[in-house]
């Protein structure tokens, strides 16, 4: 079985976050998920981690070209390379996702699968409300909502242009989703 290298994608409040953790203990591969790889680059001082930090000390979004920059120099090291990556996060745009596949490319290396874990707005939008944060309004969470699918067809269209895409049913159980995942990867494993 080769190593892994996958992209979760899906709504906020989809249960993402959970599942990447449990995918990467099951198949053994290294989850990054874009804050975390920002953080990183910022606490090593990398010159694109100081760039990343000033955009985000003045209050603004880290574009591609940092960004492209930085998962670059994350997953050409050798911990990715030997046990493969699960990326949460990364890529959230058609061009991110051009540049992940040319990174992978220069690297050996293609991408396995693409999984759009799939859960219904309205049930998002209520895990959201029932976590109770401040500013999880109905009105911010439904903007928020709006964004990424505005973000995300795009790249969902990308992934299922190189049939790469999979969507897999996130409602119900924690286990239950985890099961459908584990078998949505392994039919894609060489």
């Amino acid at each position: 079985m080769g190593a892994l290298r996958m992209v979760i994608l899906g709504r906020q409040g989809s249960g993402k976050g959970t599942q990447s953790v449990r995918v990467a203990e099951r198949f053994g591969c290294v989850h990054i998920s874009t804050g975390d790889v920002l953080r990183a680059a910022v606490a090593e001082g990398t010159d694109l981690g100081r760039q990343a930090q000033e955009v985000m000390d003045a209050g603004m979004l880290v574009g591609d070209d940092i960004m492209n920059g930085i998962v670059a120099q994350r997953i050409a090291k050798d911990d990715i390379s030997d046990d493969g990556v699960l990326l949460d996060g990364f890529p959230r745009t058609a061009d991110q996702a051009e540049a992940l596949e040319g990174m992978l490319a220069d690297l050996g290396q293609e991408l396995t699968v693409a999984i759009n874990l799939d859960v219904p707005v309205e049930e998002v939008t209520k895990r959201m409300m029932d976590r109770g944060r401040s500013d999880d309004t109905e009105e911010a969470i439904a903007r928020r909502l709006a964004l990424y699918e505005e973000q995300t067809a795009p790249l969902l269209d990308w992934f299922s242009q190189r049939d790469l895409l999979v969507t897999v049913d996130g409602l119900g159980d924690e286990q239950a989703v985890f099961t459908r995942l584990e078998e949505a990867i392994h039919s894609r494993l060489p």
